[in-house]
């Protein structure tokens, strides 16, 4: 299934904070509980509560509940699509966004925001 720019503007802007970026890094090693994270911050339960709901949210992160703890890891599916979708925002590709909204001419090359 091919994600839209609203999914991906949201999987951004919960990538585009320092302390998540680090909790990421660190998924990407194994899955941690919320008390493994925690111990590499001086961040309250409830601000990485914070946290992880826009990861998950962003569907950046899995979580899943194991008796009282919650535990997270990577959606690694996630991250494939978003590398997949990377290089299409800077690569020349046959038909340009901007023909697909009406601001090229048909035939023109370059487009006219004009």
């Amino acid at each position: 299934m091919e994600l839209t720019y609203k999914t991906y503007a949201d999987i951004f802007k919960a990538l585009s904070d320092e302390t998540r970026l680090r909790i990421v890094d660190m998924l990407s090693c194994c899955e941690l509980s919320a008390c493994d994270i925690l111990q590499s911050f001086s961040l309250s339960q409830s601000t990485l509560s914070y946290h992880m709901k826009i990861l998950v949210e962003a569907g950046v992160v899995k979580s899943r509940r194991e008796g009282l703890w919650t535990r997270y890891s990577i959606n690694e599916e996630r991250f494939e699509e978003l590398l997949r979708f990377l290089p299409q925002l800077f690569r020349e590709k046959d038909k340009c966004i901007c023909q697909q909204i009406k601001y090229c001419k048909e035939d023109a090359q370059v487009c006219d925001f004009e």
